[in-house]
């Protein structure tokens, strides 16, 4: 993680296999300090905007759509000013099979983390207040290996474009250049246990085959 993402020290970091929404997560930012480059902070999952009342509604502002993402106001200041780096080393999607969904485990063939776009926000009841911090994943079409199984996937940036996406003085042509479908050629796809359906369930279990097919 910390050659992969250039931080300033190894995360101590413990292994999560099913990270819901409103909990919290590892993600990259970028300090305007030149003394201090990327560091790792723990944000919650769900952007609550600066002008929200209340902050309840970040479990509904997990994702932003990239085609929107500048214009709507839940997203477009942090948009603007304040981006960020979300590593994983896989992400889940689920394909709708009769009465239930089949979840989908999405990771590179070379097992490798990588980063997703992100968004960061803080927000205060008060201005004395320790600020609440949380962030949101960009989302586009999906690439051709996930389209059968679902209409979108995560913003996966290439490290390439790791830089761009964090400058500070990057243009809104500019950012919307990087929110484009991954490549398909280091991925692969596999079914995975219905256990990560739940919640409660957070351990390597939920990375195994599933039991059995669903009926449809």
């Amino acid at each position: 993680m910390q050659e992969a993402f250039e931080l300033e020290a190894a995360p101590d970091l413990v292994a999560r296999y099913n990270v819901a929404p409103t909990q919290e997560a590892p993600v990259v930012l970028q300090s305007s300090e030149a003394a201090r480059p990327r560091h790792l902070a723990m944000l919650r999952w769900g952007l609550v905007p600066e002008f929200a009342r209340e902050p309840s509604g970040g479990a509904r502002a997990i994702n932003a759509r990239s085609e929107s993402v500048a214009s709507r106001p839940t997203f477009r200041e942090s948009f603007r000013q304040r981006r960020c780096l979300v590593p994983a080393n896989g992400f889940y999607e689920w394909q709708a099979r009769g009465r239930g969904k089949q979840p989908y485990l999405a990771a590179r063939r070379d097992g490798l983390p990588f980063a997703f776009a992100g968004l960061w926000s803080e927000w205060r009841e008060r201005p004395s207040d320790t600020p609440l911090r949380t962030f949101a994943i960009l989302t586009c079409p999906p690439n051709r290996i996930l389209e059968e199984i679902h209409d979108r996937m995560p913003v996966v940036l290439d490290p390439e474009r790791y830089e761009a996406w964090l400058d500070p003085d990057a243009t809104v042509d500019q950012l919307k250049e990087l929110l484009r479908p991954a490549p398909e050629e280091p991925w692969e796809v596999r079914p995975v246990s219905q256990r990560v359906n739940s919640v409660r369930n957070d351990d390597v279990g939920c990375l195994d085959p599933p039991a059995q097919s669903l009926l449809f």
